[in-house]
């Protein structure tokens, strides 16, 4: 049964908490807590949880303590899912929004959270993620990679899905009635947020983008560290697809498809005719000119070709690397890259 809210939220009943989980960032920290002093509308409250960190945000969190209303809480490490909970339980809010450690806050994104929810409430919205001009070319080449059409399909970037909307945990919120409905975020190791909006569905609440909402997500990545995120990515959607059937689409397959043409092209490029590895090309250029349009740069531009096929590359191969062990060999626990929760 649904528990959507259809009639519209007054300003005095509607109130905010952003939960952050935290591991060793406190430089992170200290950009996203200045963010939010800067917001338009400042009736918010957030919550810190450090998640068994060796370098504590505590610091940083006392710096802001007389600006902004703070909870910190400290915990052992567990993942940012579980930790998402506990900051769920001793939020104060009534409709609880999560945010990456490694996220910047546009000044309005308080003040189009509340215009959204007071106008045209939903259970549940995921905001869109972009470049601010500040971040390097590395962070704005990922920040393509994982943004943009030639890549995502541009979901994670704002374009609308064709379907029903999945957020994701990096700009997230829904309602302390969902929290307690679903049970918040599961102990999943990776997806665990596509399996939250999975679950939030299933419950019958409604989902939508917020465009307006958006974050400035930095992605303080290397290329390496990059790759492993997007392989376990490609992993997650094997066992989101076990846990959940019918969740897999054919969009989830493009990037499997991407390796096997890419390989294929490259073969018969090698042994019969450099023709044949004409459309990787073609990408490749798309991409290029893409990235140096949107970036006004030629540096990004090339740089957005490598995030691009590793991103492609990265999460290919994991969901490849699943389907075989997963669905054909029958295996549980394949993830590659379990170091530990965060990228």
């Amino acid at each position: 049964m649904s528990a959507t809210i259809n009639d519209t939220h007054s300003q005095a009943t509607l109130t905010l908490s952003l939960i952050v989980p935290v591991f060793n960032r406190p430089q992170e920290v200290e950009e996203l807590l200045d963010s939010l002093t800067r917001q338009t509308r400042p009736d918010f409250e957030v919550v810190l949880v450090e998640d068994g960190s060796t370098q504590p945000c505590e610091a940083q969190v006392k710096r802001y303590e007389n600006q902004l209303s703070i909870q910190y809480i400290v915990k052992t490490n567990s993942g940012p899912g579980q930790s998402r909970n506990v900051g769920a339980k001793a939020a104060t809010g009534s409709y609880l929004i999560f945010l990456d450690s490694d996220c910047v806050i546009p000044p309005g994104y308080v003040e189009a959270v509340y215009h959204r929810l007071t106008t045209n409430y939903v259970d549940a919205f995921g905001g869109p993620d972009r470049a601010d001009e500040r971040f390097t070319p590395m962070q704005k080449a990922i920040n393509y990679a994982m943004t943009s059409f030639f890549t995502t399909g541009g979901i994670r970037g704002g374009g609308e899905k064709l379907d029903k909307f999945f957020p994701r945990s990096f700009n997230m919120g829904y309602s302390k009635t969902v929290f307690e409905q679903t049970g918040g975020f599961s102990a999943m190791r990776f997806g665990e947020d596509i399996d939250m909006s999975l679950r939030i569905l299933k419950n019958g609440f409604k989902t939508a983008l917020v465009t307006d909402a958006f974050v400035y997500h930095k992605r303080r990545s290397n290329l390496r560290q990059f790759y492993k995120q997007v392989f376990n990515s490609g992993i997650a959607r094997i066992v989101l697809h076990k846990k959940h059937p019918g969740s897999l689409k054919a969009v989830h397959t493009f990037p499997a498809l991407f390796v096997l043409g890419v390989l294929g092209m490259l073969l018969l490029g090698v042994f019969i005719h450099l023709l044949w590895a004409s459309p990787l090309l073609v990408y490749i250029l798309a991409v290029f000119l893409d990235a140096t349009r949107q970036n006004r740069s030629f540096r990004i531009g090339c740089l957005a070709i490598v995030a691009s096929l590793v991103q492609l590359g990265g999460y290919g191969l994991g969901f490849l690397s699943a389907c075989w062990k997963i669905l054909i060999l029958k295996r549980k626990d394949v993830f590659a890259f379990v170091d530990n929760f965060y990228a």
